[in-house]
């Protein structure tokens, strides 16, 4: 037998299981897809509403359904893919908070100390318009002495020049400018640019070095009556706009011309100094019921800050408006000093609430809400004086605007600053007033006759000999202190 003949008969004898191979893949494609095909029919047929329920088929059981163990790690995958927003949310708060962590812990632990000359003598020189009598004034002098700078506080009378030499610091020194007077104020500005033009030396016989004057700090008072606008008489308001917003507005203008002119050549090559005008600005940001003389008077100054930045940008003179919110004042308000803060109007008198009670009518329509909102969040902080923000925070914020680590127009500093000045922007009034306790109350009758008002005392004939808008038609209520005048409004 040839190979030809052996091959011919190898191909013959693989012939039946090609075949067979074959055949089988036919048949299992064929019974395959006709069993989808079945259970397809199957199933329109279960689903057909028009097909009696007797003659539908069943529907097929469900698959039984494995769950795998999976690990810690791959659950966490699953939860994080199906809260995407949520993670992304918690991942941009946690690196805000950590963001400002650091930067907070940073600027905390930074240095901070004025420049000196060569010789080691002091040679930056800072105003601070505000009275002695202020904590808020003597903390940030004397830290300001701490760190190295010349420290001149504004003085209008010979108490306020007694009070800064008992600060027994050398550095610290009265600037004696009399507001009330303009040409006294001129004359005092001009003595006050001959020193700084004048040399100076740290030790007799040294070397001689010229002052700059870095910046000039406005501190208004941070204390305002609490009362409703119809018991506040006009001479309150009067003497209110005069210490608290016509002073501080006259203050800056007399230090103008000196901040716009160049004391010496060697100013050329330093930089401008700086004008910091601090606002308390809780009250102002949500404008509560009853505080109508600190609203007033911080959104003037806000008004007025705003103005002066826009005169002075062209000339490079920086201003920031520091608005302040609750501070820690513990150990700068003595009991000796009570007596000069009620003189200068810095804290309500408490004589005052015996001598010039409410009247009937005001008690009815004010009472109610006054007592709510004294009890409120906002009056605690502000009136009962709850612990608030250390100094040093404040302290800090004022040096680094001093020496242009700080450049924004607006810095918001102290306890509850943010927090309020963002509930002022976005939250509705209506809101607020109601979270204060601020509820509607009925209307009395009118009751005024023979030139009495309905919310003061009728005048006596010939008691002031005043018109009838004088001042004897109003009364004044400082703000409620003791549980025992809450009760006694309650009960009224």
């Amino acid at each position: 037998m040839s190979a030809d003949d052996q091959a011919f008969l190898d191909v013959l004898s693989s012939l039946p299981n090609d075949i067979r191979r074959y055949s089988s893949d036919v048949a299992d494609f064929v019974d395959r897809h006709v069993d989808q095909i079945a259970e397809t029919l199957r199933e329109a047929l279960a689903s057909s509403p028009w097909l009696p329920k007797q003659l539908r088929p069943r529907p097929p059981p469900p698959a039984p359904v494995v769950v795998l163990p999976t690990s810690a790690l791959e659950r966490a995958q699953n939860w994080i893919a199906k809260h995407k927003i949520l993670v992304g949310f918690i991942v941009l708060a946690t690196g805000a908070v950590a963001y400002r962590s650091y930067r907070s812990s940073a600027l905390w632990r930074k240095s901070r100390r004025a420049k000196r000359a060569r010789s080691g003598g002091r040679m930056e020189v800072v105003v601070i318009a505000g009275s002695p009598a202020l904590p808020l004034t003597r903390s940030l002098s004397l830290d300001l002495e701490r760190k190295g700078f010349i420290v001149f506080i504004v003085a209008g009378s010979h108490e306020d020049e007694s009070m800064i030499q008992n600060l027994s610091r050398p550095d610290i020194r009265p600037l004696s400018i009399d507001i009330t007077d303009p040409p006294s104020a001129g004359n005092s500005i001009e003595h006050f640019a001959r020193y700084l033009q004048a040399p100076h030396a740290a030790i007799p016989n040294g070397k001689r070095h010229h002052l700059s004057l870095k910046a000039v700090i406005l501190i208004p008072s941070l204390n305002y009556q609490t009362s409703p606008i119809a018991t506040i008489p006009p001479s309150s308001f009067a003497d209110l706009f005069n210490t608290h917003l016509l002073q501080p507005i006259l203050t800056i203008q007399a230090f103008l011309p000196l901040l716009t002119a160049r004391l010496s050549p060697a100013d050329r090559e330093r930089p401008n100094p700086k004008v910091l005008v601090c606002t308390p600005s809780i009250i102002s940001s949500i404008n509560p019921p009853f505080h109508a003389p600190e609203a007033t008077v911080c959104s003037a100054l806000s008004a007025f800050t705003e103005v002066l930045a826009a005169e002075l940008r062209p000339l490079d003179i920086p201003v920031t408006h520091m608005q302040l919110g609750t501070f820690d004042f513990a150990g700068f308000t003595p009991a000796a000093n009570s007596r000069l803060l009620h003189q200068h109007g810095l804290l309500p008198a408490p004589e005052d609430a015996d001598a010039l009670p409410w009247p009937d009518a005001a008690r009815h329509v004010y009472g109610r809400n006054f007592v709510s909102q004294s009890g409120s969040a906002i009056s605690a902080g502000r009136i009962k004086g709850l612990r608030g923000t250390a100094l040093r925070e404040f302290h800090n914020a004022v040096f680094d605007v001093i020496d242009g680590s700080i450049t924004s127009g607006t810095v918001r500093v102290g306890l509850g600053a943010s927090v309020y000045g963002f509930v002022g922007r976005w939250v509705p009034r209506g809101l607020v007033a109601w979270m204060m306790g601020i509820r509607r109350a009925e209307l009395p009758m009118w009751q005024g006759n023979n030139g009495s008002s309905a919310f003061g005392s009728p005048r006596s004939a010939g008691s002031d000999g005043e018109g009838e808008t004088g001042s004897g038609s109003f009364v004044t209520v400082p703000p409620l202190a003791t549980a025992s005048e809450v009760n006694v409004w309650k009960e009224g």
